[in-house]
């Protein structure tokens, strides 16, 4: 008896295998957006949530400045050097290759020698403010994975604002303050990320971490997304599924790591002291060698890819979805309203896909992939569902007993068993009449 029932379980666990083997192995990345199961009726297409792999955004950047006169060399001017603010010999001239600090540099291939950077005018005009904007924009609603780093060629600003918009620059929201001293420059108490939890993690704060003054040795500015990530998915990220859940759950929390553009605007340079030196104005201005900006196309979790054309992003779209964030239904897919995909449940998530207009379905009612006949339903050569006895509609979606005067009582409301693997382990632990304690 025992050598059948070992026999038994051994070829059950080869069945559930061969159909376990068509789930994806990791499904915590939502890198699959469907996948082909076996169920009674052959295979069906099993949906769920997806998104596309994060990757660096500045690839399909573009940069605005203003004043858009604020680069220098155009006429060329002398400025100071960055180690020695006294040695004022240095010349920037744009109609010279090797003297010219355009903005694309900020955003080239970092490592050579001499370093390429991206250099304002000096505060020549000084005491009027040397004020300038740096918008980065994609034409495309990206969401925020990493830390936002920005690296100085010269002293980092003594004040500065990182502003983001989710509406194309139609309007701006901060995201951070900088400066070397957060209550005279900006009337706020100076903190950081780490004085943050889970129920203030969204506060606007004002940091003195990264305004150092002139030390060339302090460059980098960062915009800590990871350690905000890190109040819900631990120190080292290792509990992602709680992040998602949060993301999920909390719209204002996935808004705030989501942009369609950023903005810098820096408003004092490095000076170093208390006052500034008015017989040495040429040793302030601002220089960037490098920004770093990683995220993902936002797709409402529909697409596992996102595109260049054009020079616009734009989501593959898949759950019968379409535009530019996969944020509508396609045509003829307009049977319920339009919904994002849900991360949860945990691990594969809610697809939440677009289901057939009622109006626009013509000869193709059924089929084996998107429109399967629901609740044991048959498709009879792709023109109609037939339906189980206790269950009506196209694609037999609904309960008979709905309409009835009274109606749906416990047993008549019973739904078909559902196709996963672990439902269908406990079928055919039934069929073999085993029992496992």
């Amino acid at each position: 008896m025992y050598l059948s029932r070992f026999l038994s379980l051994h070829a059950l666990w080869v069945t559930v295998s061969s159909v376990m083997q068509h789930y994806p192995s990791v499904w915590g990345h939502y890198d699959v957006c469907k996948t082909q199961i076996y169920t009674e009726e052959g295979k069906v297409w099993d949906y769920m949530a997806c998104q596309p792999e994060a990757r660096d955004m500045i690839k399909y950047v573009k940069v605005t400045l203003d004043p858009p006169d604020i680069t220098c060399g155009d006429p060329p001017e002398t400025f100071c050097a960055m180690g020695n603010p006294y040695m004022c010999n240095n010349e920037c001239d744009a109609s010279t290759q090797e003297l010219a600090h355009p903005p694309e540099l900020m955003f080239d291939l970092e490592g050579r020698h001499p370093s390429t950077f991206w250099q304002s005018t000096t505060w020549k005009d000084y005491p009027k403010p040397l004020h300038v904007n740096i918008t980065l924009s994609w034409n495309k609603t990206i969401e925020l994975t990493d830390n936002l780093v920005i690296t100085f060629e010269s002293a980092r600003p003594d004040q500065m604002i990182l502003e983001k918009s989710l509406d194309y620059g139609r309007t701006w929201q901060p995201y951070q303050y900088y400066a070397t001293d957060c209550l005279d420059a900006f009337h706020m108490d100076p903190k950081s990320v780490k004085d943050l939890s889970q129920h203030t993690v969204l506060e606007i704060i004002c940091t003195e971490e990264y305004s150092t003054g002139y030390m060339t040795n302090s460059k980098i500015i960062h915009f800590e997304i990871k350690d905000r990530f890190a109040f819900f998915a631990g120190p080292r990220l290792h509990n992602m599924a709680s992040l998602y859940g949060q993301l999920d759950t909390t719209k204002k929390l996935r808004d705030f790591f989501t942009i369609t553009d950023l903005r810098l605007r820096l408003l004092r340079p490095a000076t170093g002291e208390i006052y500034v030196d008015e017989q040495h104005l040429a040793r302030y201005f601002y220089a960037i060698s490098d920004i770093r900006v990683y995220g993902r196309c936002k797709c409402n979790l529909h697409a596992t890819s996102c595109k260049e054309e054009n020079k616009k992003l734009f989501c593959e779209c898949e759950h019968n979805t379409t535009g530019p964030d996969c944020g509508k239904c396609k045509k003829n897919y307009q049977g319920q309203p339009w919904s994002p995909g849900s991360y949860l449940p945990i691990p594969k998530g809610t697809a939440n896909i677009c289901i057939p207009s009622i109006s626009s379905i013509g000869k193709n009612v059924c089929d084996n992939e998107l429109l399967h006949c629901q609740n044991g339903g048959t498709c009879i050569n792709n023109v109609r569902c037939q339906c189980p006895p206790a269950y009506t509609g196209i694609l037999c979606e609904k309960l008979k007993c709905e309409r009835d005067p009274g109606g749906c009582n416990q047993n008549s409301a019973q739904r078909a068993i559902s196709h996963g693997p672990l439902l269908l382990l406990t079928a055919l632990l039934g069929v073999t009449g085993l029992f496992i304690f």
